[in-house]
């Protein structure tokens, strides 16, 4: 007999492995609820950063990457999702509407390694050895965007000085800004909240000043690798919109860098997502320039291949399942006991 709708316990490791998904300092801006036969995904104002991300933009692009994490994690367990995105033209913040039917196809292989991609993706702040077989990877990975209609983009080598120049200039005006400086140390300060960044997750600084393109961290006092890699040789992809920042075009987005990250951790490739230089309007506009695309460039993703022999960078933590998650009885019924 074909199952109709999927079992609690399904949804509840669905749920866990859509918040392994990336997020701005780890913020995790994202509440799920199980309601009836549907699965709601709410954005969570109150992990806005006001200092890096006043308009709430990386809000979307989290929960667009928890979306496709989700997607995925269903596919793999046989069912597919019907995601109705921003169902509610009254409320922004409910993303999405999830409910699902069973899969009449078998788990593919690439759904099942994506799938196992989730738990061994990490963010890698160090440099990069080049990825093999680029120009091969590359086609595929500007197939793997097509459904999320964002727009996908290499930064050329002569134009990479360009780019780590204004990486550069970013971080200098944000070390002014005392509200962003605040906001990244408190992000990055040991909690047992399970959300920000831990500093084994960081680099030394002098790891730090062998990569050209990134956002300035506090300086971990215990490395992780990588201090053997002179220069970073990763490839930088770069995610746009095509309507500026409209929600819609964010999320989808964020659905795309899921599936960009997922693909490379499933190659055996290191990824390091960057949104500095889209969150300052300068910046964003040199990174415009640079692509030579009239959209918007989201976000940036160094790919590569990890410094040989080093250890991975620790899993950073997650916030408790209860605390994002939450079950509702169906409208019109009673709670149950």
């Amino acid at each position: 007999m074909t199952e109709t709708m999927p079992d609690s316990a399904v949804i509840r490791e669905a749920v866990r492995l859509a918040c392994r998904a990336p997020s701005l300092h780890n913020s995790q801006p994202w509440h799920w609820v199980a309601e009836g036969p549907a699965l709601h995904l709410f954005a969570d104002l109150t992990r806005v950063m006001t200092a890096a991300d006043p308009e709430g933009r990386e809000i979307y692009l989290s929960c667009g990457a928890a979306l496709d994490h989700l997607t995925v994690a269903m596919a793999a367990s046989g069912w597919h999702a019907n995601v109705h995105r921003f169902p509610d033209a009254d409320n922004p913040l409910h993303v999405a509407t999830v409910d699902f039917h069973s899969s009449a196809m078998a788990t593919t292989e690439d759904v099942g390694a994506r799938a196992s991609a989730i738990g061994r993706r990490r963010t890698d702040r160090r440099p990069f050895m080049p990825p093999a077989d680029w120009p091969e990877f590359e086609t595929y990975l500007r197939q793997t965007v097509i459904p999320y209609q964002v727009m996908f983009d290499v930064v050329l080598d002569h134009a990479r000085p360009s780019l780590a120049n204004a990486s550069r200039l970013t971080e200098a005006i944000r070390e002014y800004d005392p509200s962003y400086t605040a906001e990244l140390g408190w992000w990055t300060s040991p909690s047992d909240t399970g959300d920000g960044i831990p500093r084994s997750a960081l680099t030394s600084a002098v790891v730090a000043g062998h990569v050209d393109v990134g956002r300035t961290f506090p300086a971990s006092k215990a490395g992780n690798g990588g201090e053997h890699v002179d220069f970073d040789r990763s490839r930088i992809v770069v995610l746009s919109t095509h309507h500026e920042d409209a929600r819609l075009d964010v999320l989808r987005c964020g659905e795309a860098l899921s599936s960009v990250l997922l693909e490379c951790t499933a190659a055996g490739l290191a990824t390091c997502t960057l949104t500095h230089m889209t969150e300052l309007a300068q910046s964003r506009e040199i990174v415009r320039e640079l692509t030579g695309q009239r959209g918007t460039p989201q976000l940036l993703i160094r790919i590569g291949r990890a410094p040989v022999a080093d250890e991975e960078p620790a899993a950073t933590p997650r916030k408790p399942l209860s605390e994002v998650f939450e079950v509702r009885p169906s409208p019109g019924r009673g709670a149950s006991t």
